[in-house]
């Protein structure tokens, strides 16, 4: 389950929604529910879940909760952040 905080139709946050779709579409299609959230549109939810920068990914499950800001386009960041690069760099794709 994952959450992208975006504010509103910029570059940074489209190029932040391709980078993601991307990635979830390469090593979890089918296995992801992703939410984006605009927080121009509803800034009660950037409030409450602290967001201070934007674009920011929120992995919410499975746990630990993992915070990526940023557009996204650092590719091994990302997949570290989604628990999808092991440490010896090693993309773990699951059948």
């Amino acid at each position: 389950m994952l959450r992208l905080y975006v504010s509103g139709s910029t570059a940074r946050s489209a190029r932040a929604i391709e980078n993601l779709h991307q990635i979830c579409e390469e090593y979890l299609a089918g296995r992801y529910d992703l939410e984006v959230v605009d927080i121009y549109q509803r800034p009660e939810v950037a409030r409450e879940f602290q967001i201070i920068a934007v674009p920011t990914l929120v992995k919410m499950l499975p746990s630990p909760l993992r915070r990526i800001v940023g557009d996204l386009s650092n590719r091994d960041r990302v997949l570290r952040g989604l628990d999808l690069l092991s440490l010896d760099g090693d993309a773990t794709q699951e059948d």
